[in-house]
């Protein structure tokens, strides 16, 4: 007869926590991006698959807002980087953010650089394509439609749509902003200040439709 005595009674035993999940409802409750990452440098190819389809769209999103010639191609360009140099990376979340837009970024650049080396007829963004816009803010984007964004976008300085993409798109602080753009933190929040009263100014300027 097992002893009545709970003090003395060994644990349960628990089974193997499998990676990127845990308890018995983890199918149902996709892992975190952190959880992803720790996973996919361990060399899990599902963890990284899990990273693509959180994140490809909002980086396929920043290179088509800057009119890049192949923002797919492009976006799967900058996974194959992170996949070879994953291993290397050391951060949190929020660094892992920084770092592949940061790959996004340098992409577009080469890409513009290849385009003004080589100029060529780009077409616009039709509607069919897919446009994710990621976190958005409330005051500048929220209630817009993707073609209006775009005629938006183009009342900017390139500086500040740069900062605009970079802060709302790609959900990145200042001060990661500001590195990555060789600014000082207080020159990109001047951009960002006066791109969104930009903004707001082209959304006023609008005429009202009932």
């Amino acid at each position: 007869m097992p002893s009545t005595d709970r003090g003395t009674e060994p644990a349960p035993a628990r089974s193997p926590r499998p990676a990127g999940g845990g308890g018995p409802d983890s199918d149902n409750v996709p892992p975190s991006l952190g959880a992803l990452v720790a996973d996919a440098r361990a060399g899990c190819p599902r963890a990284f698959e899990g990273i693509y389809t959180s994140l490809a769209g909002q980086v396929a999103s920043y290179l088509r807002w800057h009119r890049a010639s192949d923002p797919d191609g492009l976006t799967n360009d900058v996974f194959v980087q992170v996949h070879r140099n994953l291993a290397s990376f050391e951060g949190d979340v929020q660094g892992f953010r920084s770092w592949l837009f940061t790959i996004a970024h340098h992409r577009m650049i080469d890409d513009r650089r290849r385009a003004n080396r080589q100029p060529s007829v780009q077409r616009e963004i039709g509607d069919e394509d897919e446009l994710g816009l990621g976190d958005v803010e409330e005051d500048a984007f929220a209630v817009l439609a993707h073609d209006e964004v775009r005629e938006m976008l183009a009342v900017l300085s390139p500086d500040q749509r740069d900062v605009v993409l970079l802060r709302i798109v790609a959900d990145l602080s200042v001060e990661e902003v500001a590195r990555l753009m060789g600014k000082r933190e207080g020159a990109v929040k001047a951009l960002q200040h006066r791109a969104l009263a930009a903004l707001r100014r082209h959304i006023d300027s609008r005429p009202a439709y009932v």
